[in-house]
């Protein structure tokens, strides 16, 4: 166990604790979590990289400790009316589908490569940005709302255009399965 992966999960401990700090609107404490979070994030991916730390556990930790956060994140936001509903279907519905797939493919015995698509790590920063924004808004009092309509417009495309690409990646990794 390196210490990235034990830092991964610590963040996947932290969920717990932010979704009680935002149903018990504590959001300033709630921010400051998700702060710790993106931190940490920082940190595991900086120790991974630099010092050669990088395992096949902690690349598979890394993406499920910031999912578990985000996902977490917009659906205690969605069920309190701080963001639309229909964004955090389309957000868990992605995940969803991608995990979904994956699952599939190991049925089949036919594991596809897990590699982010750059669309995807532009969806996972338009996310965090958008948390981050809803969390410190409501915890600090301020009106967000110009930026997060450009932010809701942006991960609305990011999350269809990056769920279509894998989805046809998928599809051609799968049409060469023998067929009976």
């Amino acid at each position: 166990m390196s210490i990235p992966n034990i830092i991964t999960l610590g963040r996947i401990l932290l969920v717990p604790i932010i979704i009680w700090a935002i149903a018990s609107n504590q959001m300033e404490i709630a921010f400051a979590i998700f702060v710790v979070a993106g931190v940490s994030d920082a940190v595991d991916g900086f120790l991974a990289k630099r010092f050669n730390m990088a395992s096949e556990l902690g690349a598979l930790l890394d993406p499920l400790a910031d999912k578990a956060l985000l996902v977490s994140i917009f659906v205690t936001l969605g069920i309190l009316g701080a963001v639309p509903r229909w964004l955090v279907i389309l957000v868990v519905s992605r995940d969803i589908m991608i995990v979904g797939a994956v699952i599939v493919s190991w049925l089949f015995n036919k594991p596809i490569p897990m590699k982010p698509l750059m669309v995807s790590k532009l969806n996972t920063g338009a996310q965090v940005a958008f948390a981050a924004l809803v969390l410190a808004a409501l915890g600090f009092g301020f009106d967000s709302s110009p930026y997060e309509g450009v932010l809701m417009t942006a991960i609305a495309i990011l999350t269809l255009v990056s769920v279509s690409l894998y989805l046809v990646e998928w599809g051609r990794h799968m049409s060469t399965i023998d067929q009976k």
